[in-house]
């Protein structure tokens, strides 16, 4: 069984989140958490939030059955392109200059390996 979690509009580059998922990607929950907490970048943080809300909602799918953190792993990890929030500010002889602000929507699937049945109802 399989969970997703996306963080949408995150205020940060695509290619610094993207360098961040790649190291996760294929990796137990615990690893996965490891590496993030002592990976030296302020993206780290949006992506570990949305690691746990994962995990969260694999574990609320398949409800009274307990779920360990060793069994599950990040299948997918992707960070894709959001809008540019443009800004302008004085420039050369007085014209405005364009400051593009990047944002990003962060999309990680975790899926366990032994196989976990749904509740009912689900």
């Amino acid at each position: 069984m399989m969970a997703r979690a996306v963080k949408r509009y995150e205020r940060a580059s695509p290619l610094k989140v993207r360098k961040i998922l790649k190291e996760i990607k294929g990796k137990t929950i615990p690893e996965a958490r490891a590496i993030l907490n002592f990976y030296h970048s302020r993206t780290r943080i949006p992506v570990l939030k949305t690691l746990n809300s994962a995990v969260a909602n694999l574990k609320y799918k398949v409800g009274s059955v307990r779920v360990d953190d060793q069994n599950l792993f990040v299948k997918e990890a992707v960070a894709n392109d959001g809008p540019r929030y443009k800004r302008l500010r004085p420039g050369f002889r007085g014209r405005p200059a364009i400051i593009k602000r990047p944002t990003c929507h962060i999309k990680i699937i975790v899926e366990s390996l032994t196989p976990l049945q749904a509740k009912k109802g689900a």
